[in-house]
């Protein structure tokens, strides 16, 4: 490639890699790293462990797509091309092994070098699962910390919500591109997050679409760009679990919440923890693990005292879970009739809540 053709545009070389089949992100990064100031010059190829269909492929300009990335990128305000050596990539995200080599980026760059939690779960959440994202999102986002998520179904979109609603910063990271927002009921969400000084990101070219096999690869982004990742509820074979390896790998923290082994939903995250996951019973649990090596000041939450709770011995026996009255009943050994009254001042007094099937243990604060 011409001197020239380089000094035009600086995504060229890396758009060149992008499409050399067999090199993927870290062999890019390496042959980056090797030829530094000698990049794309055609004697300096010649001394790589390069076949030469991967040299001629390398040497060849992508000004097709160039062209379409900076269309995209100027017809938006907060469109971004980010390459791995450009001075805006995630510095978090750059310290992890196999990080991709292009980020597109929409949204404010700001949120990019934020201290993040990564919460993931469930697209199908249980009713322990809604309220746990819902009650523990906010401290986190109280803590300092913005929320990292994939914008899908259930867990993740949950999350996003919870902290805008506090009025925290979220960022998405998609199994598209940025101009094809997958899920599409989640392009208002998408919207609110961009308004709200979040950014949406994802390493597909922003026209490609979601494929099955772009999911799994989102995924090492996500924890990569955080300090941790929060499983809040997850099933033995759950894309959640996927994102926990990444983080593994990467030397992220992965806190994960138990719960009862009757519950499919909570297997993976009973797992987890069997592997040595921080088991979360509360958001200090988490909040604790992250102070120890964050750059900036994240604030401990000091425990919650309750006040003395009303028939201590029935709400013993209300689970997380809904728990149908007349098990409850049994458990109490006490006339349905009386659980059932009670159970009805337990709730107008705010510790449990009717769902269907029975009762559930409430939300408190």
């Amino acid at each position: 490639m011409p001197a020239c053709d380089l000094e035009r545009h600086p995504l060229l070389p890396w758009l060149a890699l992008r499409h050399t089949t067999g090199i993927g992100p870290v062999g890019a990064v390496r042959l980056y790293q090797k030829l530094g100031a000698a990049w794309f010059n055609s004697p300096a190829l010649a001394g790589c462990d390069l076949s030469e269909g991967q040299r001629r492929q390398l040497l060849s300009p992508q000004w097709p797509v160039l062209e379409r990335l900076l269309a995209w990128q100027e017809a938006g305000r907060q469109r971004h091309v980010l390459a791995w050596d450009h001075p805006d990539y995630p510095a978090q995200l750059k310290s992890a092994t196999g990080a991709p080599i292009l980020l597109f980026v929409d949204g404010e760059l700001a949120a990019l070098r934020r201290e993040q939690l990564a919460v993931v779960g469930s697209r199908h959440p249980s009713y322990v699962g809604r309220e746990n994202t819902r009650t523990l999102v906010p401290l986190l986002v109280e803590a300092g910390l913005a929320i990292t998520s994939g914008l899908a179904i259930g867990i993740d979109g949950l999350s996003h919500q919870a902290a805008l609603d506090k009025g925290g910063i979220t960022l998405a990271v998609l199994g598209s591109g940025l101009e094809q927002c997958y899920p599409r009921r989640h392009r208002r969400l998408a919207t609110d997050i961009m308004a709200r000084g979040g950014a949406l990101l994802s390493e597909c070219y922003p026209w490609e679409g979601p494929l099955a096999h772009h999911f799994p690869r989102r995924n090492r982004i996500i924890s990569g760009l955080s300090l941790g990742v929060l499983v809040m509820e997850a099933a033995e074979r759950s894309g959640s679990l996927i994102t926990a390896r990444f983080a593994l790998e990467q030397g992220r923290e992965v806190f994960a919440i138990p719960g009862a082994w009757q519950n499919p939903q909570a297997g993976g995250c009973n797992r987890l923890i069997q592997q040595g996951a921080k088991l979360v019973c509360d958001v200090r649990d988490i909040l604790e693990e992250l102070a120890a090596f964050s750059e900036a000041a994240i604030k401990i939450h000091p425990p919650v005292t309750e006040e003395l709770l009303p028939y201590p011995d029935l709400l013993d026996n209300v689970g997380l879970e809904a728990t149908a009255v007349d098990l409850i009943a049994s458990r109490c050994q006490q006339p349905v009739q009386e659980v059932l009254t009670r159970l009805v001042e337990l709730e107008l007094a705010g510790w449990v809540e009717s769902v269907p099937g029975g009762y559930v243990r409430a939300r408190r604060g």
